[in-house]
């Protein structure tokens, strides 16, 4: 079985890219067009980076790949992300 966790984990990763907590930030899925906190994502660990998957579809919304001087980040799966200010 896969383990995973919840899209709170994130929150470290993506704090090197973003000033604002982008976990709390709301996203649209691209696949289904559920829009919830990136919190609620759906995280997969075991790959060579964060996959944070749609917790409704299962579709692919982000990944994050730390590869050490650089950071690697697709959102190709959000069609919308709404940061507060």
């Amino acid at each position: 079985m896969t383990h995973h966790l919840d899209g709170n984990v994130l929150a470290g990763a993506l704090s090197e890219v973003f000033r604002a907590d982008v976990t709390a930030a709301r996203g649209r899925c691209g696949g289904c067009g559920h829009m919830a906190v990136l919190g609620e994502a759906v995280v997969y660990t075991d790959a060579p980076g964060l996959v944070a998957r749609c917790a409704g579809c299962d579709q692919v919304l982000a990944t994050v790949v730390d590869a050490g001087d650089r950071v690697i980040l697709s959102l190709a799966g959000l069609s919308a992300v709404e940061l507060r200010r």
